[in-house]
């Protein structure tokens, strides 16, 4: 007998995703970019900065941790201007695991909902049900 928590996800012959370097995903008002101690670390070092400049010129408080300030259009602070993450290879978890959120995995609505903002979902490369649960595990 299957139990509800063996239930085999709407996904499971995989989901299509391949990055196209757009940046929408870093644009506009809407959420948060958590970050860790360990990831401001990282950052900050990638950046040439000590952890305190870092928090001082790109982190904000919130009632629930630590989250990377906006810019006044509500972009990512290290959106460049080409529409490029300047920390790319020093990113958060929070960016590294879109798009397999598990906001955008409870339902394929949620999956084409999140797709209409990001042309990279439903393209080319075909992702294992291991790699989207294993990428959606990770906490941010």
């Amino acid at each position: 007998m299957i139990t509800p928590d063996q239930r085999v996800p709407w996904y499971y012959q995989g989901l299509c995703f391949q990055c196209q370097g757009c940046g929408a995903c870093c644009r506009g008002p809407g959420g948060y970019v958590w970050i860790s101690p360990d990831e401001i670390t990282e950052i900050a070092g990638a950046l040439g900065m000590s952890d305190e400049e870092f928090g001082y010129k790109y982190l904000r408080r919130t009632p629930t941790g630590l989250a990377l300030v906006d810019s006044r259009s509500g972009d990512c602070p290290f959106l460049n201007g080409a529409g490029r993450c300047a920390i790319y290879h020093a990113r958060p978890v929070q960016c590294r695991t879109w798009p397999w959120w598990r906001e955008n995995l409870t339902s394929p609505e949620a999956w084409e909902s999140a797709a209409r903002r990001c042309p990279g979902m439903g393209r080319h490369e075909r992702h294992s049900l291991f790699i989207i649960e294993t990428e959606a595990a990770k906490d941010f």
